[in-house]
This record gives C-alpha cells, sequence and structure tokens, in this order.
C-alpha cells in the first residue's frame, strides 16, 4: 500500500478521518517486532481506520554516555517496511517540530516505579519516554496506540501515565517477538557480533529457564493436591521428578504455589554461567517483579507477575521479559 510520510503535525492533523486512527510509536530502524505491531494496528484499526507509524529519535531518552549519536537512522527503509506492514502514514517530526523552543521545562515525571530496574540503571530515562510519549499522543491524536510487552516497564508506565492523566486513548500491549534463536528482537541487535550474540542468548535462556522451573513446580502443585496427604503423595511427587537427595518432597509440597525463589534461582544460574564466556555477559538485573508498580514479588505472591533481565554484551545493552502467573491464577502464560 501507499505510504504517506508526514513531517508535521498541521499535516497530520490536515488528513480526513473516518474510522480509528492506531498509532505505533517507534524510533525507526524498524524490524519484525515493529512489523507486528503496525499488523496488529491495521487489524484493530480495520480498512476503515488508519494507521499512523511515528519515527523519532527521542533525545531526552538518552542519557550521558548512551548511544543517542550512534542510534541508527534508516528512515527509507522504515517507510518501506510501514507500507508493506499495513502502515497508511509515517509520521517523522524533527526535533523542533517535537520539542519547539528546545528541551522541554515541564516534563512527565515517571514517580517510583520510573525509579526500579530500568529507572536505576537509566535515571531520567522513563522522564523522558513519557514526556515524548504524551507529546505524541496529542500530536497524533489517535482512538488507541500500540507498544510492545518487551519493554514491560516502559508499557506499565505508558498505561498508568493514560490512567492518572485522563488520557482520552487505548492503550494495547503486543506480545514480544523473538527471533529463531530466542533473541527478543530489538534495533540494538544489529550491534552484536557473533560472539557477542551467542552470549546475548543468556538473556531469554535465563528467562525460559525461569519459566520452565515454574511450569514444573506448578504441575507439581496441581499433581500434589490431587494424592492424600500421606506416605503415598511423597512416593507420587518423586515419581514425577523430584525425587533428589536435596529435595524434600513434603516442603516442595506444601511451598508457596510456583516458588518465585526457585524461578529467580534457575533463571540466575543460566546468567551466572553467561558470566564466564567470551566475551562476558555483565548483569544489570535480574527481578521478578508485580508489573502494578515493579516491586519484587515475595514467595507467597498469587497473581501476574514479570521476570526481567538486563545487561551489556560489549557495548550493547539489552533487556528482555516474560511474563508469569503464580498460584491460584495458573501456570504460566
Amino acid at each position: 500500500m501507499t505510504t504517506t510520510l508526514l513531517r508535521t503535525a498541521a499535516e497530520l492533523h490536515a488528513r480526513a478521518r473516518a474510522g480509528r486512527r492506531a498509532v505505533v510509536m517507534t524510533m525507526g530502524a524498524l524490524h519484525e517486532g515493529h512489523a507486528t505491531l503496525i499488523r496488529t494496528a491495521r487489524g484493530i484499526a480495520g480498512p476503515d481506520g488508519e494507521v499512523v507509524v511515528t519515527v523519532f529519535v527521542n533525545p531526552l531518552q538518552f542519557g550521558k554516555g548512551e548511544d543517542l549519536d550512534r542510534y541508527p537512522r534508516t528512515l527509507d527503509a522504515d517507510i518501506e517496511l510501514a507500507g508493506q506492514s499495513g502502515a497508511d502514514v509515517v509520521f517523522a517530526p524533527s526535533v523542533d517540530e517535537v520539542y519547539p523552543g528546545g528541551e522541554p521545562e515541564v516534563r512527565i515525571t515517571a514517580g517510583p516505579m520510573g525509579e526500579r530496574l530500568e529507572g536505576s540503571s537509566r535515571p531520567g530515562h522513563f522522564d523522558g519516554m513519557l514526556t515524548v510519549v504524551a507529546k505524541l499522543l496529542h500530536l497524533t491524536r489517535p482512538d488507541l496506540a500500540l507498544y510492545g510487552q518487551k519493554d514491560a516497564q516502559q508499557l506499565a508506565l505508558i498505561r498508568r501515565m493514560v490512567r492518572d492523566l485522563n488520557f482520552g486513548v487505548e492503550i494495547v500491549g503486543v506480545p514480544t517477538v523473538r527471533e529463531e534463536d530466542g533473541l527478543a528482537l530489538s534495533s540494538r541487535n544489529r550491534y552484536l557480533s557473533a560472539a557477542e550474540r551467542r552470549t546475548a542468548l543468556a538473556l531469554s535462556g535465563a528467562l525460559f529457564a525461569g519459566q520452565d522451573r515454574h511450569a514444573a513446580q506448578e504441575a507439581l502443585r496441581a499433581r500434589a493436591r490431587e494424592v492424600p496427604a500421606t506416605r503415598a503423595r511423597a512416593e507420587a511427587l518423586s515419581a514425577i521428578g523430584e525425587s533428589r537427595a536435596a529435595a524434600d518432597t513434603h516442603a516442595v509440597a506444601t511451598a508457596v504455589p510456583g516458588g518465585p525463589a526457585a524461578v529467580r534461582a534457575a533463571a540466575r544460574q543460566v546468567l551466572d554461567e553467561a558470566a564466564r564466556l567470551d566475551p562476558p555477559l555483565a548483569l544489570d538485573y535480574l527481578a521478578l517483579v508485580d508489573p502494578s508498580d515493579f516491586t519484587e514479588i515475595g514467595d507467597d505472591f498469587t497473581g501476574d507477575a514479570v521476570l526481567a533481565v538486563a545487561a551489556r554484551v560489549g557495548a550493547t545493552r539489552l533487556i528482555d521479559n516474560i511474563p508469569l502467573t503464580f498460584g491460584s491464577f495458573g501456570a504460566a502464560s
């Protein structure tokens, strides 16, 4: 389909609108993860709606020493991919269009949630992110906006901002897209050498190890509930794979659902091994958090959680996460 490139909000506002407008916000260097967001937006907006893809490298999101100048700019390729994926418009404003008169004096503050995990590692990042998202929501005037779940903390903060500040827009989260080897798609993956990429696979590997441990524990809990609390129960538990010398089958059977500590331990083992590779993985954080506020969950937690990791391989910093559900709400999602 033909995709129109627009540079100013006035041009965008002048377009006739019939159905709903869906916006996908990006910093360019589009890949299959972005394409999935755009295709999802197209499906939601429908044939009578409009899909707008923003391409803007936001300087407020980059801290001192980060890769603002190094961040790839590939607008021609971005327009082509956006069109192939179903976008009607690529809105690629200049810095002056988004921040007339220079960096804004008044900004959105992310609050305590924005100071945890990514916010702790990148001070001010989420304030800059929320400020530009608020600006772009005003400039594009969408009915809905779509964001990837790979940036789970970002998505949670955007949802909180929209709710707390009464933005009239629906926020849609889209599941993480992965490459065949499991690495989460990211514009920064192109910075990795072949050896660095092999090490970087530990991020997704750690998450999958935690997920597998969680699923095994949930299966054990379900099986334990079906067996009477007798010697036969311990024997049944042993029969499904928990008969290690160091394991107390009764303790496993009566443990809190899902075992957050065991999930963290399984993930950390993979990351510890990757720290000894060449090149090594330098862990920033591994966290198992409540997605409502991104605080660490306790061993008595039930409900939805996010297992998140961030690390550097060489000069490249990568993040990834996976959703889990603990206790009475079921097994891993």
